[in-house]
């Protein structure tokens, strides 16, 4: 798939509409052309089969090079593999329902989404991300 796919607003999990990203730590960004105050982020990977997603971290940042002011609003990396800190949510199986992520406020402009895995291969795959987020007060 092509990297625009995972903002199209087509959440179908069937072939076609995914990105499929090589194995070991990976990462999507979305830059939101001006920075919001997040309320929530959806993602769905790949959901056609039942699977666990290793490694979830969605980060936050004003940053386009994620190099100061991240924010890190998910993380399910329980042993640090991605190096990105040792995260404290839960794994879960993917659904067409997709992940809410509660971004509670936080200013930003870009979205940046790793993965690591999955339990039926190493691969990664995006299927959608939506943003949800109001103009900073």
């Amino acid at each position: 798939g092509e990297l625009n796919m995972v903002t199209d607003g087509e959440k179908d999990g069937g072939d076609g509409y995914f990105i499929e990203l090589g194995p070991g730590k990976q990462w999507a960004q979305i830059d939101l052309g001006a920075s919001y105050a997040l309320h929530a982020i959806l993602a769905w990977h790949y959901h056609s089969q039942a699977r666990v997603y290793r490694d979830v971290i969605v980060q936050v940042s004003d940053d386009k090079d994620f190099l100061r002011g991240v924010a890190t609003v998910f993380n399910n990396d329980h042993d640090n593999t991605a190096g990105l800190g040792i995260g404290k949510d839960k794994e879960y199986v993917e659904t067409s329902d997709g992940r809410l992520i509660d971004a509670r406020g936080v200013i930003a402009r870009y979205v940046r989404l790793y993965s690591g895995g999955n339990t039926a291969n190493d691969l990664n795959h995006c299927v959608e991300v939506e943003v949800y987020g109001t103009p900073p007060k």
